[in-house]
Formats: structure tokens, sequence, C-alpha cells
């Protein structure tokens, strides 16, 4: 039983991208499948395909890599808030990951969403984890 499925979501990814793994597969959830949308449209993954035909479901995600240098565009991705320790943010005190270069995803009242789409909003909430 895993207690905490966003940090086995964070971490297989990890995983994938130190091994330099092409695709990963991920148990799916509707909180993870919304962080993999974020991942996809702030760059940071190539393509990601939902697969339905299960109870569960997976996710297969593409990861993405520097075409010369062969290193992965995910050079670090970390869970801020725990079950043990929630980390909560307001509006105007998100968190600003690397002066602006990477995001910090946060779960908020209008759905799962950046940092910056946050402030913009003008909503707090949960901060998930880093992404650089």
């Amino acid at each position: 039983m895993n207690t905490d499925p966003i940090a086995d979501y964070l971490t297989r990814i990890r995983n994938a991208v130190k091994a330099n793994h092409r695709v990963v597969e991920i148990p799916a959830s509707n909180l993870k499948k919304e962080m993999t949308k974020i991942l996809f449209n702030q760059g940071y993954i190539l393509s990601y395909k939902f697969d339905d035909s299960v109870v569960q479901g997976t996710i297969k995600i593409a990861l993405k890599y520097n075409k010369e240098t062969k290193e992965s565009v995910i050079r670090e991705i970390q869970r801020i808030s725990t079950p043990g320790l929630r980390k909560y943010s307001g509006a105007n005190e998100m968190p600003r990951i690397l002066n602006g270069l990477g995001i910090a995803i946060v779960s908020t009242s209008k759905g799962v969403i950046t940092a910056k789409q946050a402030q913009r909003d003008n909503v707090g909430g949960e901060v998930l984890c880093y992404v650089y």
C-alpha cells in the first residue's frame, strides 16, 4: 500500500530520468493526470498518454532529453507538501523557483495549476512539488 501517491509519481519520474529511460509508466489518478498535463504544457516532458483500459489506468510519459548533451530537461523534481507536513501558500507568497526558471505545482480551489497561474488568479493552495 502506498501512503503518498504523489511522492511515488515524482520518484518514478526521477528514477527514469536518472536511468535515461525514454518512457515511464505510472498508475493513474486524476491529480497525477493534471500534474502530467502541466509538465507537458511547461515543456518538461515530450508527450503523455492516458490508458484507461484497466480499472485504475496508467499514465505513459515520454521523457524529454537535450539532443546535443543527452541530458534530461528535468534536472530536479522534488516533493514539497507531504502527508505528515502540509505546505500551504497564499496568493501573494507563491514560491519562485530558480528566479522564475522552474515551476511550482500547486493544488488550489481552481484545480491543479502552476504557482504563476495561481498568482494571476489570486488563489492560494497546497504547494505539491518543484520542477526545474
